[in-house]
């Protein structure tokens, strides 16, 4: 859990008001400010003193996130009325709204937690939804500013793309049909692995042996690497006029050889529209079964909640693939027997997801774009009708450069230090003789 604050008094915003409707008697707060707050035992009232509601112990807002409170219990909202917000003990006044007519459907700031107060779609518990330009605008990065190289002088050249975490191994995919295993080089960065043919990386191959897959990210299951590495790849290189939207499954739990070659390949190509070549997927990565049906996914198959029993055997979740040229991530199951079904799909709100990354530990989303929008950062979660809704929007860290970043991967929860935990960037252009660089994010 990230270090909390007693925010100054406008970090915590009144964002958002539901007085009619299905969710009635809700109020949104959002954290506009630069850290994560605190606000167990904060007060909200209504424009009656003797009612209040009491936020719960141990809830945090981080920067940039909203969180809703359904009030009813507590007090009604009328069609003319106030929500007001206070510090522990109810003494100190840090945010009001009133109005004079019913949400129908929302009463929403916008942009988020610094706009005005307008009639919009009731979006409770994501960012507002304020048209053109509203509720998007991004908040800082919710950790350090500062960012550093973390990779010898010219190691990988151009084109590295996707990385994964998995404890001591951070996992790479590189365009030109590579994958490197690099290991901690002892001072905050990585190296290639010397052992088993990975010094060099090792090339791929589709099944049989042939081909040239461009790589362009790659994840791991609940397995691990024992269970095989998992790559996303939008074309054959030897055909690099033909899309060939594929997941790629390798062992690379075993073996010395300089190449791999694929055990499975899912071609999704033929279930999705038609994308540019070199606009297809960008970006990987999985999400637990038992945690979709916990959070309430909705399988747009069937247009039930999400049931994995459905599926026969898999591995054990589903796997959330973005697209350069369109913004969008679908969601697949991918069954052992070789079949693959669309069980989600959702827009990014970016013009190219570029790099996606499952958060467990804080059962979030990270959807990543590079200078094509200028590093922006979004997380997203599943909101109450089951499918994944936007949290945050979050700006680059200000220490670093507008890179061409196509690659993110984020620390687990045992590498938190003083509230913080390692973040890692590929860029793909390899800037300065480096493709590698090191934040931190708040835990």
């Amino acid at each position: 859990m990230p270090a909390a604050h007693a925010a100054p008094a406008d970090d915590i915003r009144i964002n958002e008001v539901v007085t009619t409707g299905s969710v009635d008697d809700s109020i949104e707060l959002f954290n506009k400010g630069a850290a994560p707050v605190d606000i167990s035992g904060w007060i909200l009232k209504d424009d009656n003193k003797s009612s209040k509601f009491t936020v719960p112990a141990g809830t945090t807002l981080a920067p940039g996130a909203v969180r809703a409170f359904d009030v009813h219990a507590a007090f009604g909202l009328g069609s003319s009325d106030k929500a007001r917000l206070y510090l522990p003990g109810g003494g100190t006044l840090v945010d009001e709204y009133g109005w004079s007519a019913h949400s129908a459907p929302s009463w929403s700031r916008c942009p988020d937690g610094t706009g005005a107060f307008a009639h919009a779609p009731q979006t409770l518990g994501a960012l507002n939804s304020c048209g053109s330009g509203g509720g998007t605008s991004p908040v800082a990065w919710p950790g350090g500013s500062a960012v550093a190289t973390a990779d010898g002088s010219n190691v990988f050249g151009e084109d590295l793309s996707g990385l994964y975490q998995e404890g001591s191994v951070l996992w790479g995919a590189q365009n030109s049909g590579k994958l490197w295993r690099l290991v901690r080089d002892g001072s905050g960065g990585w190296r290639p692995d010397t052992t088993n043919g990975w010094s060099t990386g090792k090339s791929l191959r589709y099944p049989g042996g042939t081909g040239s897959p461009d790589s362009e990210a790659v994840t791991l299951t609940g397995a691990g690497a024992a269970g095989g590495a998992y790559v996303a790849t939008e074309r054959n290189g030897d055909a690099s006029g033909t899309s060939r939207l594929s997941v790629l499954r390798y062992d690379v739990a075993s073996g010395t050889g300089s190449g791999l070659t694929a055990a499975k390949e899912w071609n999704l190509t033929a279930s999705l529209p038609a994308v540019g070549s070199n606009l297809g997927f960008e970006a990987i990565t999985w999400i637990p079964d038992a945690t979709l049906v916990g959070a309430g996914l909705k399988d747009d198959s069937t247009g039930a909640a999400y049931d994995p029993s459905r599926y026969g055997p898999h591995t054990g979740g589903v796997f959330l693939l973005g697209v350069e040229g369109t913004g969008a991530v679908h969601g697949y199951v991918l069954q052992d027997s070789g079949t693959a079904t669309r069980v989600t799909t959702f827009a990014s709100g970016m013009p190219g997801v570029m790099e996606l990354q499952w958060e467990p530990q804080a059962a979030r989303l990270w959807l990543v774009c590079d200078d094509t929008c200028g590093g922006e950062h979004r997380t997203m979660r599943i909101g109450s009708t089951g499918t994944f809704a936007l949290t945050a929007v979050h700006a680059r860290p200000s220490g670093m450069p507008d890179l061409n970043n196509e690659g993110f991967a984020l620390a687990a929860a045992d590498e938190c230090v003083g509230g913080t935990k390692p973040v890692y960037w590929a860029d793909d252009s390899n800037t300065g003789g480096h493709a590698l660089r090191r934040g931190t994010l708040a835990c």
